[in-house]
């Protein structure tokens, strides 16, 4: 036997000590010799997995499902045992026992690092089982729903969509349009979690930094809504809409350099200035009203196959109306569909720009980085008479400061031009 037979047959035993280390702690309180398997028995199953493997690669790979179908039976019926006696019935020692059998394996006559990782992550499932039955228990069907269409969303419909240009001008991927769609919900599960984890202590902020992932301007209207309710919270609801600027400022420049770095130099510095003046402005609201109540907030799930739907039609739209006024009329035309698009949404424009821009000169650069530049301001207006419609004159009035000195920062960067 040579050196590296032995090692892999060490890295099988390995792997049944790490599982029999868990499920003999899980059960320590039990009666010794009354338990179907426990610590060694789980070490024994890894080494008699990496033996197997060992006589199977001498003898042939028949012999391994033989001694498996054997294993698995004889495990499986001390557990049937253990359970009429006991009168507690459970499947997961017995998988456990059958997958430590196969990593043991594994080990011996396939990837060694993928071995050792499943076995990581097999024990961390079994320690973990009182924390995820709590987490499950906690669920509600809205939020189970959300996932089952996150993931029909994902592994269905998405490999089904031709990943290529479908219109005669070369605008419009169906796959990339959806799996941008795909990671918008998933951004705005993952927010409508966070604030139900963290609560209501930090929900404020949760819900803007979330919502300016997902959608400023919805979470706009919403901050709001909560502060016509709760008119002692406006200057903090107030902080909170200016950070979900923020962060769409910040979410529009990374899009956009991640599909076009050329636009770096021409787009961030505009907009980065902007989101410093609108992150000061939120920052003073904050501190300055530490002491005021924290309302409750009710935050519906976010996820909704018909909100994804909306942003693939929308995004459809705009990249094709933006490649026609291009070819039809130029670079003036362009920033016409930026600033419409700005009212409803500013990453099918962003989007679209930085792919408008595609490898081109500093004219087209130039034109990609104002249209996205004039997209982000006519939003951030939008969102101030939004504000202000929504949460009454206060919000309004704040929003509006703050966003007016973001917009003239951003306007006075972008006058000097591009930082080359």
């Amino acid at each position: 036997m040579d050196g590296e037979s032995v090692s892999r047959l060490m890295v099988a035993l390995a792997i049944g000590l790490l599982v029999g280390l868990e499920r003999g702690w899980q059960t320590r309180d039990e009666v010794s010799h009354q338990r179907a398997a426990g610590f060694r028995t789980f070490a024994l199953s890894g080494l008699l997995g990496g033996v197997t493997g060992l006589i199977g690669l001498k003898v042939g790979a028949a012999v391994i499902g033989w001694v498996f179908i054997g294993y698995t039976a004889a495990f499986a019926a001390f557990h049937w045992l253990e359970a009429r006696e006991e009168g507690y019935a459970s499947v997961t020692s017995v998988v456990a026992g059958m997958l430590t059998f196969l990593l043991g394996t594994f080990a011996v006559v396939g990837d060694l690092q993928l071995a050792i990782a499943s076995a990581v992550c097999m024990t961390a499932l079994l320690a973990l089982r009182e924390p995820l039955h709590r987490w499950i228990k906690s669920l509600a069907w809205q939020e189970i729903r959300a996932v089952l269409i996150l993931l029909a969303m994902t592994f269905l419909l998405l490999p089904l969509l031709p990943n290529r240009a479908i219109d005669p001008w070369n605008a419009v991927n169906p796959y990339q349009i959806w799996l941008l769609a795909i990671m918008i919900a998933a951004i705005s599960f993952a927010g409508y979690v966070a604030i139900r984890v963290l609560g209501n202590r930090l929900g404020v902020f949760m819900a803007a930094v979330a919502g300016g992932l997902a959608s400023s301007t919805a979470t706009t209207v919403s901050l709001a809504r909560l502060a016509r309710e709760h008119p002692a919270s406006s200057r903090l609801l107030s902080a909170g809409i200016l950070i979900s600027g923020v962060v769409m400022m910040c979410r529009a420049c990374a899009i956009a350099v991640a599909l076009n770095g050329a636009l770096l130099w021409f787009l961030v510095p505009s907009l980065l200035g902007a989101a410093a003046v609108l992150a000061l402005g939120s920052a003073v609201l904050w501190f300055r009203n530490v002491e005021q109540e924290a309302p409750e907030l009710e935050v519906s799930n976010p996820l909704a196959f018909g909100t994804a739907i909306e942003f693939a039609a929308l995004l459809t739209g705009i990249m094709l109306a933006a490649e026609i006024v291009r070819e039809t009329v130029g670079g003036i035309g362009v920033l016409a569909v930026a600033a419409l698009s700005g009212l409803m949404d500013v990453d099918a424009i962003t989007i679209s720009m930085a792919r408008l821009a595609g490898n081109g000169g500093s004219n087209d650069l130039t034109i990609a980085a104002h249209g996205i530049l004039i997209a982000v301001g006519v939003n951030t207006v939008v969102k101030a008479a939004l504000a202000g419609w929504v949460g009454g004159k206060m919000v309004g009035a704040l929003v509006t400061i703050a966003s007016a000195a973001a917009l003239a920062a951003g306007l006075a960067i972008t006058v000097r031009g591009p930082l080359l």
